[in-house]
């Protein structure tokens, strides 16, 4: 295990952000977030994005009550990140939107600046294989800020 000073902390990550899909990947990179967060002290920022491509938003119709759906399980899934937080001492905050998960995940790390982006290396939209998943693809091709694949 990795321990860390009082005075290297500042040295390290403030601010993390993990994106997460509710995929086994996604809860690994949530494990991996939590723990560098508990080993230097930063916050973690937990993003679930609601993929427009997938679910597209059109109004008062039944793909608009299945938006709403996968909106309030990433609710949940933002919940039990919190909840997990809460049992190292982490502190984390969450933020639901729709989008471009790629788009989505690479503007709130701009927006919280963050030190690390953690992601799972492959989504729920992900056919199984070898190859990394498209989002964490983009997400590394187009962050600029460091990124662990899980």
């Amino acid at each position: 295990m990795l321990t860390v000073s009082g005075a290297d902390r500042s040295s390290m990550y403030d601010t993390i952000l993990v994106a997460i899909d509710g995929s086994a990947p996604a809860n690994r990179a949530v494990t991996h977030a939590l723990e560098q967060a508990e080993r230097t002290g930063a916050t973690v920022h937990a993003l679930y994005v609601v993929d427009t491509d997938r679910y597209a938003e059109p109004a008062l119709s039944s793909m608009e009550l299945e938006t709403n759906e996968i909106e309030q399980w990433g609710e949940a899934q933002l919940q039990e990140v919190v909840e997990r937080g809460e049992g190292v001492d982490v502190a984390v905050e969450t933020r639901c939107c729709h989008g471009k998960p790629h788009v989505e995940i690479i503007g709130y790390g701009d927006e919280i600046d963050a030190d690390l982006v953690v992601v799972g290396y492959q989504g729920h939209s992900h056919s199984k294989g070898t190859q990394i998943g498209s989002v964490t693809d983009r997400v590394v091709q187009n962050a600029g800020r460091p990124v662990l694949v899980v």
